[in-house]
């Protein structure tokens, strides 16, 4: 966290000495953490190095992830066909933690087309929601291959 701060001060120290936009903020953040990688002999390991490049991969997959399934969405709303077969899934969970598991079930339910329904008393099962099941076990293993392997990546 301490490293994530410095990273933001060198960020917004060469946002107020350079020309003012959200771009060159972005560039700044890139050059403090480049800077501070480079540093990172003298001011010690890290795992903030490990961390980023995760929450950009998880970024990205998020936002394929929100494209992929609001087009299948508005597909099912637009096409005279229904391709829907909604059905509720039992998924078992790595995630052992009340944060974990909340954030798991937010990003979850974040996507269209799924929601986060419940957590069993024991908090070893999710129930989700799937407005699109062909395959329960394909489910299952799409939402733990993705949505739980990076969360799990980025909390622990």
């Amino acid at each position: 966290m301490i490293m994530f701060a410095a990273n933001l001060v060198l960020a917004l120290i060469w946002w107020a000495a350079t020309v003012r936009g959200g771009w060159n903020l972005i560039f700044g953040f890139a050059i403090g953490y480049a800077v501070l990688w480079w540093m990172s002999p003298i001011l010690g390991k890290s795992r903030y190095f490990e961390k980023l490049p995760q929450l950009i991969r998880f970024t990205g997959f998020l936002a394929w992830q929100l494209v992929h399934s609001s087009l299948r969405v508005a597909r099912d709303v637009v096409t005279r066909k229904t391709y829907r077969r909604p059905g509720i899934v039992a998924v078992p969970l790595d995630a052992k933690t009340d944060a974990e598991i909340t954030v798991l079930a937010l990003f979850i339910s974040l996507t269209p087309g799924t929601l986060a329904i419940d957590v069993s008393d024991d908090r070893k099962v999710l129930y989700v929601h799937e407005m699109f099941i062909t395959d329960p076990e394909e489910v299952r293993r799409q939402l733990k291959a993705g949505f739980e392997r990076y969360v799990l990546a980025l909390l622990r």
